[in-house]
């Protein structure tokens, strides 16, 4: 009893001494006490966030070439890319496209996913996961998010599983990699495919393997804000010859993969135009050379982060599923509980933080009330094709409890606040600090 008594106040002592630290070194930097709202000096990060994208004089060189190559078209600048994206990750396979959209609506497009069909998708990601299950005019099924990850809970796709589910999206949202073993445990039981979102999760590891790796495909995002970014792009990974050979043709008006075995013919039907162009190819060759060094300066600072932010109630950092081995921190996540804050409402919360200087988001809400999927579900389509007795059906099949609670709960920084010095962390968990001591004035202001 005693030694634990003695661990505790050791614990309890080095706690105080952490806090102490961090208002001292924010004092140093101008900080203080009193928040903004209350006629405080301003926290303010010095070194974040990074203003983003980052151009180099390789970006513009590697950009200029193309220009005055006169081949715009997709050609030798994204073959080269294929190969080292998928060296990079691990994967024998890689087709370039044009958005992490078509990434996904591609890969559907391979497995032959139509009118009919159920897709499993996460309630907690960006519109375009469903987006692309819409467009296959198939019906998107949600499965609940798991509250401490962010991320699909794997206890609750089986449930949602029936003899029309012909795929399974998981989302490494934020850069988190999603448990793989549960879910393909699953998948296979079925004999499922399944195609992982990671469109947000570029060198993120389950198992000290890529994720993107992992499922039929792995689909990845080169938007603009995206940790390798070309303005616009995306890129389909696998391991499967075959399924590589399906989603190049789907995406490019059925014509066959350079390096496809002799008779391979695509017989899907179906296909379109979704290529990457020379220019996103050679920006994203050159902004490659810093994706390592980036991914981990984001590391070690949000570790660091956390590590501050769970000494505050209130404060609940997301919980890394096990088996992952690397986060790639595209957003860093935690849970904001009002009741450890004087029950200040998260907006107020998130007021309070931008006026420190630091920006924050509430995150996403919940996809599977979105309007825009109730206006799909009732055109004419999907009417003659499940009926009016599913689609009414549809809302109380797909309720999701607990992503609801996460969407109230949920606060974003960005990755580009990551990318600054090791202080700037310090002074996050600082202004946090400064809002929770004086939340109950804050919450009458």
């Amino acid at each position: 009893m005693k030694a634990r008594m003695d661990r505790r106040k050791f614990l309890m002592a080095a706690t105080a001494a952490g806090v102490a630290l961090t208002r001292a070194k924010s004092h140093a930097a101008g900080g203080s006490d009193k928040p903004v709202l209350l006629g405080g000096k301003p926290v303010r990060l010095k070194g974040g966030p990074k203003s983003w994208p980052i151009v180099t004089d390789a970006d513009e060189k590697a950009v200029a070439e193309v220009v005055h190559s006169g081949r715009w078209y997709r050609g030798a600048s994204v073959a080269r890319f294929e190969q080292e994206y998928a060296k990079l990750n691990g994967a024998k396979y890689c087709v370039a496209t044009s958005s992490g959209t078509s990434a996904l609506y591609a890969s559907l497009g391979a497995l032959g996913i139509g009118p009919g069909d159920e897709v499993i998708v996460a309630p907690y990601t960006f519109v375009a996961t469903v987006n692309v299950v819409l467009l296959h005019y198939a019906m998107p099924v949600f499965a609940d998010t798991d509250r401490e990850t962010f991320l699909i809970d794997p206890r609750k796709i089986e449930a949602a599983i029936t003899d029309r589910t012909a795929a399974i999206i998981p989302v490494h949202i934020g850069g988190a990699p999603c448990d793989m073993d549960a879910i393909l445990a699953v998948a296979r039981k079925r004999n499922i495919p399944v195609i992982e979102d990671a469109c947000q999760a570029h060198l993120a590891r389950y198992r000290d393997r890529n994720v993107g790796t992992w499922g039929t495909t792995g689909c990845f995002s080169f938007q603009v804000s995206k940790n390798l970014c070309s303005g616009e792009g995306g890129a389909i990974l696998t391991n499967d010859e075959e399924m590589a050979n399906k989603c190049f043709a789907f995406h490019n008006c059925c014509r066959t993969r350079a390096g496809a075995k002799a008779g391979f013919r695509y017989t899907g039907g179906r296909s379109t135009n979704v290529r990457m162009t020379e220019f996103q190819g050679a920006l994203l060759l050159s902004q490659m050379a810093h994706l390592e060094e980036r991914a981990r300066i984001r590391s070690e600072n949000a570790d660091y982060l956390t590590r501050m932010l769970r000494e505050i109630p209130g404060i609940i950092p997301a919980r890394a599923c096990e088996g992952a081995t690397r986060n790639a921190y595209h957003l860093y996540m935690f849970r904001y509980q009002p009741e450890q804050f004087a029950g200040m409402p998260r907006a107020k919360f998130l007021k309070a933080l931008a006026a420190e200087g630091i920006h924050a988001s509430g995150g996403y809400g919940p996809l599977n009330k979105m309007e825009y999927i109730q206006h799909a579900l009732n055109s004419r389509p999907y009417l003659r094709v499940y009926g009016k007795a599913a689609i009414e059906q549809w809302r109380e099949r797909n309720a999701c409890p607990e992503n609801d609670k996460l969407c109230e709960e949920a606060v974003w920084f960005s990755q580009g606040t990551f990318l600054g010095p090791r202080s700037d962390m310090d002074r996050i968990a600082e202004a946090i600090r400064k809002i929770q001591a004086h939340a109950p004035q804050l919450a009458k202001a």
